[in-house]
């Protein structure tokens, strides 16, 4: 089973992601299941959602204490919540910022990862060149796929299709498809570098 975690802030489309993630994954001919962790439910608020990936049939209902992957869609969350809590040293770490884990003051703490598990995306900018927007979260799923396997790029723009439409569906696709290939590039350098 593969288990992702989304932090970010009330408005900023994390309970969708987490939802269009699942439905990729339906795409994808896999189970999923999405569902989101709310505090208050205000603007602005830190909100965690959760999705399961998995090949059977899904009957866990817990949040995710365990997560193969984070999403973190606002970096402000880094030194406020515990949005690393229960990740592995062989996690996926996915930041919506075009700064580095050391501009984040994280470079210590990811030091035991694996270099081609961390990534950073500036997905807000992908997202506001789109789609007009600030929203991360379509952008984010695109750099998901680029990194895991668990979904297709295929999959991930289907998804945003069925949830969005016209000049909306559009934009997140391209600022999804922009996501991943910044992932694919930053992973062959990160390849090339250790080759």
């Amino acid at each position: 089973m593969f288990q992702v975690r989304i932090h970010g802030r009330g408005g900023q489309g994390v309970v969708t992601a987490a939802e269009m993630l699942s439905v990729a994954a339906f795409l994808g001919g896999r189970h999923a299941q999405a569902f989101p962790s709310f505090g208050s439910e205000r603007t602005g608020a830190p909100v965690v959602a959760f999705c399961r990936i998995d090949d059977a049939p899904i009957r866990l209902r817990e949040p995710v204490m365990a997560p193969d992957a984070l999403i973190i869609q606002d970096p402000t969350l880094l030194h406020q919540v515990d949005v690393f809590g229960g990740l592995s040293r062989d996690g996926f770490i996915l930041i919506n910022t075009a700064k580095s884990f050391d501009a984040l003051g994280l470079g210590d703490f990811v030091k035991g990862f694996s270099r081609e598990r961390l990534l950073t995306v500036p997905a807000s900018e992908l997202a506001l060149k789109h789609v007009g927007r600030p929203l991360p979260n379509a952008a984010l799923l695109g750099a998901l796929a680029a990194l895991d396997g668990a979904v297709s790029l295929g999959a991930v723009l289907a998804a945003i299709r069925l949830r969005f439409a016209g000049a909306v569906a559009q934009g997140n696709a391209a600022a999804a498809t922009e996501a991943h290939e910044i992932v694919l590039a930053e992973r062959r350098q990160v390849e090339a570098h250790h080759a």
